[in-house]
């Protein structure tokens, strides 16, 4: 396969696999943490009727798995009756919530899809010069014709700074990659993007605008 690296395949994949387990693992610890809760019911039920819990820990368990099934039972007529579609709504309003939803949205898919995160470049700072940045979302702005980059700092890149800018003014250098950007924001640039990515330097007008990137990519 051409330019194939198995270093960066590996790491990939594996994030891949991490951000594919999360939900899973997430839903696995609520399952266990319902359990919980339910078992600690019936045994407050065993102790209030005059049964010691850890005389009948069989009976105990039999009631405990008994009404945590009839607690799922209720959850999906809940789902059927859409009362849990007014529960996520709800949960939305709450500080975050949606915000932690999307960002685990943007690691499971950061490689390809909708959520594509791309890396940019756009007019820098300076009076002359390019700034290296990521597009989470080739989604338009509330301005027509612009687009959310984000610069992160260095070495730390949980900080930063969100631009909305034109789309013949981001360009995309297709062959990086976030965590191509994550190198080179830790590397605090000791290590050129060049060098990062492990391409010759090349003119500005190589690199196709995003409005020539979204004309390709807008049916793929």
């Amino acid at each position: 396969m051409k330019n194939f690296k198995p270093l960066k395949h590996f790491t990939h994949t594996a994030l891949q696999g991490l951000f594919g387990l999360l939900p899973i693992t997430i839903f696995v610890v609520l399952i266990l943490w319902m359990y919980g809760k339910v078992d600690m019911l019936v045994g407050w039920v065993f102790t209030t009727v005059g049964f010691t819990p850890e005389h009948h820990k069989f009976l105990w368990f039999l009631l405990a798995l008994g009404s945590f099934v009839l607690l799922l039972y209720f959850i999906g007529l809940l789902i059927k009756t859409r009362l849990i579609g007014y529960f996520e709504a709800l949960m939305t309003r709450l500080p975050g919530y949606k915000t932690i939803k999307d960002l685990i949205n943007i690691f499971n898919s950061s490689k390809e899809g909708e959520n594509r995160v791309l890396v940019v470049v756009i007019k820098g700072f300076a009076r002359e010069g390019y700034n290296i940045g990521l597009m989470y979302s080739q989604k338009e702005s509330i301005i027509k014709d612009h687009y959310t980059v984000t610069l992160s700092m260095s070495p730390i890149p949980n900080g930063g700074y969100m631009f909305e800018v034109h789309k013949e003014n981001i360009f995309v250098i297709e062959e990086a990659t976030f965590d191509d950007n994550l190198q080179y924001l830790l590397s605090m640039g000791v290590k050129s993007f060049a060098e990062v990515v492990k391409s010759d330097p090349k003119p500005l007008d190589a690199l196709p605008s995003l409005t020539a990137w979204l004309a390709t990519h807008k049916n793929s």
